[in-house]
């Protein structure tokens, strides 16, 4: 009788034992992809940036790009954030580069800053093209307690482009540019005279971000210009969409209340400030008499 009881008891414990795990059993995903293999990069070809070719010869040129290779191919999120922010993002910034005659592959360089979003660094650098502070107003940008031209992408922009052309008109190349922009061109054309270095990857930073930056940019470059490659496949409707369909309201005076101003136009606090970041405060007290141009989103 003991011998059936225990059986008896094994088997309520089995059926019990599944029914709690059915229980943790969620929904099936809604969207079932293939698998993505996880492989190494095939490093026997050309890479470039701005026009300008890696020493794929060197050994150490090729085992640093291939570490940022692999970094920024299976960083999924980054990734695909950067791919979907690509789309709102990058047609706002390649017109810029184009009018002020800057390289294209430029505008991988804001993604290595700031993955397209307008993130604040623990230094305190704000916006899609990371500026501090200082060097912000030195290239004209407006920074106050209530606007913060660091944000307003089209503006930002220029800045950088003007930045980094004054940069490649200095050291030469537009990857020892694109380093100072990282490292700082004091510290950039200090080290090369110091090292008789002749270009950026005669370098030694020692361990340090920025001996990896232009090889981060690269790799970057790489993934978007070709996502199906490393297997990303990302919808067109799952795409982020480039802010339009508003109209402009040139702004001459102060506005006491922005809330009030956004109800005014019929849209949201929110909205307003979507398509305005550079609004930073509650209000714009405008004592000079400035012109901003204010987009309001049309209902």
């Amino acid at each position: 009788m003991s011998r059936i009881l225990l059986f008896l008891n094994i088997i309520m414990a089995g059926v019990l034992l599944s029914l709690l795990l059915w229980s943790f059993k969620g929904d099936e995903p809604a969207y079932v992809g293939p698998e993505q293999t996880v492989r190494s990069i095939n490093l026997n070809r050309e890479f470039d940036f701005c026009g300008e070719k890696l020493p794929m010869d060197n050994f150490d040129v090729r085992e640093r790009l291939d570490a940022e290779l692999l970094k920024n191919v299976y960083f999924h999120s980054a990734s695909i954030l950067a791919l979907k922010r690509a789309n709102a993002i990058f047609p706002v910034v390649e017109p810029v580069l184009k009018e002020t005659g800057v390289p294209d592959d430029l505008k991988y360089l804001a993604v290595a800053e700031s993955n397209l979003s307008n993130a604040v660094s623990p230094a305190g650098a704000k916006g899609v093209w990371q500026f501090m502070r200082e060097t912000a107003i030195q290239f004209g940008l407006e920074v106050n307690s209530e606007v913060d031209e660091r944000y307003h992408l089209e503006k930002a922009t220029r800045a950088a482009c003007k930045y980094l052309k004054g940069q490649k008109e200095q050291l030469g190349s537009w990857t020892l540019a694109a380093a100072a922009y990282n490292g700082g061109p004091g510290r950039i054309s200090g080290e090369m005279a110091k090292q008789r270095a002749q270009t950026f990857y005669d370098l030694n930073l020692a361990a340090d971000e920025t001996m990896r930056y232009p090889f981060r940019i690269v790799a970057i470059k790489e993934v978007m210009q070709h996502p199906e490659s490393y297997e990303y496949h990302i919808e067109k409707d799952h795409l982020y969409q480039p802010l339009g369909n508003y109209t402009t309201v040139r702004v001459d005076g102060p506005i006491p209340n922005l809330a009030d101003f956004a109800a005014q136009y019929g849209i949201s606090y929110r909205m307003l400030k979507v398509y305005n970041p550079w609004l930073i405060d509650s209000k714009l007290t405008n004592k000079a008499g400035k012109v901003y141009e204010v987009k309001i989103a049309k209902r």
